[in-house]
Protein backbone atom coordinates (compact mmCIF):
# COMPACT_ATOMS: atom_id res chain seq x y z
CA UNK A 1 0.00 0.00 0.00
CA UNK A 2 1.05 3.73 -0.65
CA UNK A 3 0.01 6.09 1.67
CA UNK A 4 0.63 9.90 0.14
CA UNK A 5 0.08 12.55 2.66
CA UNK A 6 -0.32 15.99 1.22
CA UNK A 7 -2.44 19.20 2.30
CA UNK A 8 -4.05 21.48 0.52
CA UNK A 9 -1.24 23.77 -0.10
CA UNK A 10 0.52 21.73 -1.87
CA UNK A 11 -1.23 20.21 -5.12
CA UNK A 12 0.27 16.81 -6.10
CA UNK A 13 -1.42 14.29 -8.25
CA UNK A 14 -1.71 11.45 -5.85
CA UNK A 15 -3.05 8.75 -8.34
CA UNK A 16 0.07 9.21 -11.00
CA UNK A 17 2.56 9.19 -7.55
CA UNK A 18 0.67 5.52 -6.50
CA UNK A 19 1.24 4.39 -9.74
CA UNK A 20 4.97 5.14 -9.85
CA UNK A 21 5.51 3.96 -6.82
CA UNK A 22 3.89 0.68 -7.18
CA UNK A 23 5.70 0.02 -10.47
CA UNK A 24 8.61 0.80 -8.47
CA UNK A 25 8.02 -1.71 -5.74
CA UNK A 26 7.38 -4.58 -8.19
CA UNK A 27 10.26 -3.44 -10.37
CA UNK A 28 12.23 -4.45 -7.24
CA UNK A 29 10.33 -7.58 -6.42
CA UNK A 30 9.01 -5.92 -3.25
CA UNK A 31 5.76 -7.70 -1.79
CA UNK A 32 2.80 -5.56 -2.13
CA UNK A 33 1.66 -5.52 1.43
CA UNK A 34 3.95 -3.85 2.41
CA UNK A 35 3.45 -0.01 3.25
CA UNK A 36 5.40 3.28 1.79
CA UNK A 37 4.57 6.42 3.06
CA UNK A 38 5.20 9.34 0.25
CA UNK A 39 4.44 12.85 2.56
CA UNK A 40 4.61 16.39 0.92
CA UNK A 41 6.34 19.10 4.24
CA UNK A 42 7.29 22.55 3.68
CA UNK A 43 10.48 24.03 3.93
CA UNK A 44 10.71 24.67 7.70
CA UNK A 45 9.83 21.16 8.38
CA UNK A 46 12.43 19.56 5.97
CA UNK A 47 14.88 22.29 7.67
CA UNK A 48 13.89 20.47 11.01
CA UNK A 49 14.53 17.15 9.80
CA UNK A 50 17.36 17.29 7.61
CA UNK A 51 19.23 19.10 10.96
CA UNK A 52 18.28 16.00 13.04
CA UNK A 53 18.68 12.93 11.01
CA UNK A 54 21.34 14.46 8.19
CA UNK A 55 23.03 17.50 10.42
CA UNK A 56 22.66 19.76 7.62
CA UNK A 57 20.88 23.03 8.33
CA UNK A 58 19.23 23.24 4.84
CA UNK A 59 15.65 22.50 3.38
CA UNK A 60 16.47 19.02 1.26
CA UNK A 61 14.32 18.54 -1.71
CA UNK A 62 13.88 14.57 -0.63
CA UNK A 63 14.62 12.33 1.90
CA UNK A 64 13.25 8.92 2.54
CA UNK A 65 14.08 6.53 5.50
CA UNK A 66 14.18 3.04 5.44
CA UNK A 67 12.51 0.86 8.39
CA UNK A 68 13.51 -2.24 7.30
CA UNK A 69 16.05 -2.27 10.16
CA UNK A 70 15.81 -0.33 13.22
CA UNK A 71 15.23 3.29 13.21
CA UNK A 72 14.72 5.89 15.36
CA UNK A 73 12.53 8.21 13.58
CA UNK A 74 8.57 7.98 14.01
CA UNK A 75 6.45 7.32 11.01
CA UNK A 76 4.76 10.17 10.29
CA UNK A 77 1.76 8.02 9.61
CA UNK A 78 0.32 5.42 12.21
CA UNK A 79 0.49 2.44 10.44
CA UNK A 80 -2.39 -0.47 11.45
CA UNK A 81 -2.37 -3.79 12.91
CA UNK A 82 -0.82 -6.12 10.67
CA UNK A 83 1.34 -3.76 8.26
CA UNK A 84 5.14 -3.48 7.78
CA UNK A 85 5.90 -0.25 6.96
CA UNK A 86 9.40 -0.71 4.78
CA UNK A 87 10.07 3.32 4.84
CA UNK A 88 9.04 7.06 3.84
CA UNK A 89 9.96 9.47 1.31
CA UNK A 90 9.79 13.04 2.64
CA UNK A 91 9.70 15.91 -0.41
CA UNK A 92 9.93 19.41 0.36
CA UNK A 93 6.92 20.77 -1.99
CA UNK A 94 8.59 24.20 -1.63
CA UNK A 95 12.04 23.18 -2.58
CA UNK A 96 10.71 20.84 -5.62
CA UNK A 97 9.05 23.93 -7.31
CA UNK A 98 12.65 25.59 -7.18
CA UNK A 99 14.00 22.77 -9.29
CA UNK A 100 11.54 22.69 -11.39
CA UNK A 101 12.22 26.55 -12.19
CA UNK A 102 16.06 26.00 -11.87
CA UNK A 103 15.79 22.77 -14.51
CA UNK A 104 13.00 24.78 -16.66
CA UNK A 105 10.77 21.71 -16.54
CA UNK A 106 7.10 21.03 -15.01
CA UNK A 107 6.55 20.14 -11.62
CA UNK A 108 4.76 17.20 -12.04
CA UNK A 109 7.71 15.75 -14.13
CA UNK A 110 10.53 16.60 -10.60
CA UNK A 111 8.20 15.80 -8.48
CA UNK A 112 7.88 12.30 -9.82
CA UNK A 113 11.91 12.19 -10.01
CA UNK A 114 12.50 12.90 -6.45
CA UNK A 115 9.54 10.16 -5.24
CA UNK A 116 11.38 7.63 -7.51
CA UNK A 117 14.72 8.65 -6.25
CA UNK A 118 13.54 8.17 -2.76
CA UNK A 119 11.66 5.04 -3.45
CA UNK A 120 15.26 3.56 -4.83
CA UNK A 121 16.76 4.39 -2.15
CA UNK A 122 14.84 2.78 0.22
CA UNK A 123 14.07 -0.78 -2.00
CA UNK A 124 17.86 -0.80 -2.78
CA UNK A 125 19.49 -0.66 1.13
Amino acid sequence: MVNIVSTSRYPVGKKRIRVIVQNELERAKISPDVTLNIVFIGRRKMKDISQQYKNENEALPVLSFSYTQESSIQSVIPVGEGETLIGEVLICYPQAILLAAQRNRAVDKVIDELVLHGVKNIVTK
